[in-house]
């Protein structure tokens, strides 16, 4: 297939079907999304109006798996040695029993790099039998590129970011499982700051991804069965100026004047209690990490009472002892005469 057939375009059609049609070796970082098969059709993140149009929330979990593995072996194919892809998913039970993505992707040819938890700060479906379960997991997968097993180091500003991305789910597109526009932009400039790439969704959806990708300057792939997702995504796409904001509040978190490994190998940094240690400042008041608890309140309260305690008592004794130090200073003054 000719690159004109594909780049910049949203293909309609079933992602693993599709995607036996590129190229090997075509895309240098991908970030999705694929359907849960949760098996839900009741109000609560899927509603009965709004479903994947074409496929099935509802398969048989062996075949859900196995239909898994192959499209993520047709993206190690299609990527480029040293690519990445950022997989996002969710632990599931099934009468009792957890089903978790690691099930599966250790069966694909992909390198699992790192395991990232989105805290969405919100529960999908609210349910009595367990904590509310309010964390998804983003899987950076890694397409090994001759002896780097692991990749290239993540540049520094990138790096302090943490492996935990809160991030509120999308609310205002017509798809039943929305990421926002953050989660992609950070996934993809944290590994192509500097270069131009293609950039690929296999399940674009309301095309989250794909907007991503134009506001950052890439190419990019997508891959939908629905025809009305499609036709929401490209409206998007044209008008991705739109969300340009949104995207730079995200960058703007990779933005530091001067990063760790920077001033400690320019010799500015060396521990609390090393040879630059006056640089602090001593008095400087640490933040309080904990939220204070009616207990810790009152081991407050009991403290500062004790303080005006002594701070009275030493008032007093100041008082008591002033008298007599005059009279000394009278005998001293008579003896000097």
């Amino acid at each position: 297939m000719k690159s004109d057939n594909y780049l910049n375009k949203i293909l309609h059609g079933d992602a693993l079907t599709v995607l036996k049609t590129l190229p090997d070796e075509t895309v240098d970082v991908g970030v999705t999304s694929p359907p849960y098969n949760k098996g839900e059709d009741k109000k609560g993140w899927l509603v009965a109006n709004v479903k994947y149009s074409g496929a099935t929330d509802k398969l048989p979990e062996d075949l859900y798996q196995k239909t898994q593995i192959e499209v993520l072996n047709e993206l190690f194919r299609v990527t480029n040695p040293g690519g990445s892809f950022f997989y996002n998913h969710k632990l599931r039970w099934e009468r009792g029993e957890m089903l978790h993505p690691m099930d599966w992707l250790r069966k694909t040819k992909w390198t699992i790099k790192q395991e990232i938890v989105w805290d969405r700060m919100i529960a999908a479906n609210i349910r009595g039998w367990r904590f509310w379960q309010v964390e998804e997991r983003i899987y950076w997968l890694y397409k090994p590129n001759g002896t780097k097993l692991i990749g290239e180091e993540l540049k520094s500003k990138h790096a302090l970011l943490t492996s935990i991305w809160r991030f509120s789910p999308e609310r205002k597109v017509p798809h039943p499982a929305p990421f926002p526009l953050a989660l992609p932009i950070r996934a993809i400039y944290s590994i192509m700051d500097e270069k131009k790439g293609v950039i690929i969704d296999p399940y674009c959806g309301s095309g989250t991804t794909l907007a991503a990708a134009k506001i950052l300057g890439h190419d990019f792939i997508g891959i939908e069965m629905s025809d009305e997702y499609i036709k929401f995504a490209d409206n998007r796409i044209k008008n991705y100026k739109a969300e340009i904001r949104l995207a730079n509040e995200e960058m703007a978190k990779h933005i530091v004047e001067k990063t760790f490994k920077e001033r400690k190998e320019r010799g500015e940094f060396t521990g609390k209690h090393g040879k630059n240690s006056k640089l602090y400042k001593q008095n400087t008041v640490q933040p309080n990490l904990f939220s204070p608890t009616r207990y810790a309140a009152q081991e407050e309260s009991q403290l500062t009472k004790s303080q005006e305690i002594v701070k009275e008592k030493k008032s007093r004794y100041l008082r008591l002892r002033q008298p007599n130090q005059k009279r000394k200073n009278k005998v001293l003054k008579k003896r000097k005469v």
